[in-house]
């Protein structure tokens, strides 16, 4: 009888095991986190993207390397027109200013897969790696999860189910965002989830043999290939920002007075506030770049800037309850 009971419990735990694995669902299904193209969530979109393309086959590199789209294709809301990656194809993004980590998701990015007629769950799908930077320089990654088997290859004519993906961009078919939270990069050395200027989408090589992508644990990832046409690998459509830093100082401000002058500005730029509540000023420039970072806890601050060369900046204030204001500041 223990010997049963002992049974029992094993199936029970390793059945609960398996449902806790699960990721949200497909587009359309309940518990899905897929992002609508259209939702008003999305306050801007990337404004340049440099790509570096890669092999129609990376296990055929004679083949050549994928031509399907151009940068211009992977600018601005997302709209079906794809920039096509290749196999291990890496597509860098920029925007007209900074995004932050806000609450949820901060930003999101579209490919172009499409349902199993047969199985709404399923979907063909071809998954990036997303990472992220703040200075343009040094770039982080998304912890990704591919819980799809890797004994037998995902080939054209197969499909994925959402639910075993997670943290890889191509998760939701075309029209609907994959999102991704910069929370889950708090911490690290090196990266400012709060002024995030870059995003980077690289290929996953879905070959479970030679030239294999791996998840975060070691696992290989499986999805379709080989694919080699001129749109093979991932097929980027858009990346879309849900809390990204705008210009101007908000009207919120008045409350607390703050005011930013002169600007422009030739040596000097002064902050005022109706109190002497800590404030940190980070000047960057228009790509993100840490200049300067500042305590100010007068009333009354001066912000030296004399030495820096003509130009447009942003000065980010944040104060100590989480509120950030930017103000575009023009150097003379």
């Amino acid at each position: 009888m223990n010997r049963i009971l002992f049974l029992l419990f094993t199936f029970h735990f390793l059945l609960s095991f398996e449902v806790k694995a699960q990721y949200p669902p497909q587009a359309g299904q309940s518990g899905s986190t897929a992002i609508s193209a259209s939702s008003a969530l999305f306050t801007g979109w990337a404004a340049h993207c440099s790509v570096q393309r890669g092999f129609l086959d990376i296990a055929q590199p004679s083949l050549g390397y994928a031509t399907a789209g151009d940068s211009a294709n992977a600018i601005g809301p997302a709209d079906g027109s794809i920039l096509s990656l290749g196999d291990s194809g890496v597509a860098e993004l920029a925007f007209s200013s900074p995004i932050y980590n806000g609450p949820g998701a901060d930003f999101a990015v579209f490919e172009n897969g499409f349902l199993d007629v047969s199985d709404p769950n399923l979907a063909y799908l071809e998954l990036g790696f997303v990472e992220v930077s703040s200075d343009g320089i040094n770039y982080f990654r998304f912890p990704a999860t591919s819980l799809t088997q890797d004994t037998s290859q995902i080939g054209n004519a197969n499909y994925l189910d959402a639910r075993n993906i997670n943290n890889l961009a191509g998760k939701y078919i075309g029209g609907y965002g994959t999102p991704f939270d910069l929370q889950e990069l708090s911490g690290i050395t090196g990266l400012d989830i709060n002024n995030i200027t870059y995003v980077r989408i690289i290929d996953v090589i879905g070959s479970i043999n030679g030239h294999a992508s791996y998840d975060s644990a070691g696992r290989k990832i499986n999805d379709p290939y080989p694919t080699p046409f001129p749109s093979c690998g991932f097929d980027l459509d858009a990346v879309g920002v849900i809390h990204q830093i705008t210009t101007g100082l908000p009207s919120v401000t008045n409350s607390a007075g703050i005011s930013i002058y002169p600007n422009p500005v030739t040596d000097k730029i002064i902050v005022s506030s109706n109190d002497a509540q800590n404030r940190i000023a980070v000047l960057t420039d228009i790509q993100g770049k840490i200049l300067l970072q500042q305590t100010l806890n007068e009333k009354i601050n001066e912000i030296p800037v004399g030495n820096f060369p003509a130009g447009i900046y942003y000065l980010i204030l944040k104060d100590t309850k989480g509120s950030k204001w930017v103000e575009k500041i023009t150097k003379l």
